[in-house]
């Protein structure tokens, strides 16, 4: 409990004693650089063939003759939108944007440098967590999106090149009873998501203490704990959004 409370508090200060909007704006965007465009290509390849391998065992089970084979694809578009697209894509990016944050911040913290900021006046929380925050809340959606259509796409090659699925079924059972709701859902996770791994690996960096050694543990425990996080807020957000 007390390291919520002290989350929470840390969480209130990033909102007190603000810088100016300009110097937020360049940080912001170089934040979206990092957070976002170096993530494309980790989110592209682990999604394609999550969605490749979803169409592939889907279709090895679905052997009833009585089952129209549309259903491999509706089963690869809810499952991807739903569950597959904005979880496991966010899982991968807290491995890689949570330890980076963690680790940023807990060199910069042993290396006196949060200090420096802190003696010339400047809230050292809002400087330095508020701009990552912002980019990630802006790009990961983004990144869910592409996710979810690299996911469906790589499902539609594996099943026309494993003879799985004809072309004509899969779009069809893609277009069969789709729920617009179902993005939207998909979004919100994102953006949840995106403000619990950002400010997790923030806290556990902004207070870390020691030297290397600590630095590396709390790298480890910014992800493990938004990993946590993250399957929590999973289950919330189905249980309030879908249930």
């Amino acid at each position: 409990m007390s390291k919520l409370g002290k989350y929470l508090i840390f969480l209130g200060k990033l909102f007190t004693n603000p810088e100016k909007f300009r110097v937020y704006l360049a940080l912001t965007f170089q934040e979206c650089v990092d957070i976002g465009i170096n993530s494309v290509l980790i989110v592209a390849i682990v999604s394609s063939f999550l969605g490749a391998v979803t169409c592939v065992q889907t279709a090895a089970n679905m052997d009833n003759p009585f089952v129209p084979q549309y259903i491999i694809s509706l089963i690869v578009r809810d499952s991807t939108i739903l569950e597959m697209g904005p979880t496991i894509t966010c899982v991968v990016l807290a491995g890689k944007i949570g330890s980076n944050i963690a680790g940023q911040l807990g060199t910069m913290r042993i290396t006196e440098q949060i200090d420096a900021l802190e003696v010339m006046g400047i809230n050292s929380r809002s400087y330095l967590v508020l701009p990552k925050i912002i980019a990630a809340v802006i790009t990961f959606p983004m990144l869910v999106t592409l996710a979810c259509f690299l996911a469906i796409y790589g499902g539609y090659l594996a099943g026309w090149l494993t003879g799985a699925i004809s072309p004509q079924e899969y779009i069809k059972g893609l277009q069969f009873q789709f729920k617009g709701n179902y993005m939207i859902f998909a979004l919100t996770k994102s953006v949840v998501f995106a403000f619990l791994i950002v400010t997790i690996s923030a806290f556990k960096g902004f207070y870390t203490k020691g030297g290397a050694y600590e630095v590396g543990t709390a790298s480890t425990a910014a992800v493990t704990n938004s990993c946590i996080a993250i399957l929590i807020a999973d289950y919330l957000l189905a249980q309030l959004l879908v249930g």
